[in-house]
């Protein structure tokens, strides 16, 4: 699938091919912090078919408790996270961020996953009033 997106400021804009299968809530708590948010979501594509139209993203390589090196790209003005990749060696992948995406609405998480660092209360969102606008 085709997709298009970027950061909240605009700076950084991209198109990219993603797998809409994969998409995927993940609940770990890199995410958590990275969002400030309960979980994020995103979707895999090839690096080879990720381009940037504008802007060029800031990058920081956090270490995960396995030891594994991933590159946070981000964008320097606005903070917005706008894929990760392994910082090891050559990227062959991007997890780009599903909500920067232009048809983030079009692509449905199919799993969720590091549900044991999943906050309690995310079960229970549906269960809460809902209200349209702020």
């Amino acid at each position: 699938m085709k997709v298009t997106g970027g950061c909240h400021c605009g700076a950084i804009r991209y198109e990219a091919e993603v797998d809409p299968a994969t998409a995927a809530v993940c609940h770990c708590t890199d995410c958590q912090k990275f969002s400030g948010a309960a979980f994020r979501t995103g979707v895999t594509g090839a690096a080879k078919d990720f381009r940037l139209l504008s802007g060029t993203p800031k990058t920081y390589v956090k270490t995960a408790d396995s030891g594994a090196k991933r590159a946070q790209a981000f964008c320097a003005e606005c903070g917005t996270h706008v894929y990760a990749t392994s910082a090891d060696q050559p990227p062959t992948t991007l997890r780009i961020r599903a909500a920067t995406t232009d048809q983030a609405g079009a692509l449905t998480p199919r799993v969720q996953i590091w549900t044991r660092s999943a906050l309690p209360w995310v079960a229970q969102l549906n269960a809460l009033p809902r209200r349209e606008m702020q």
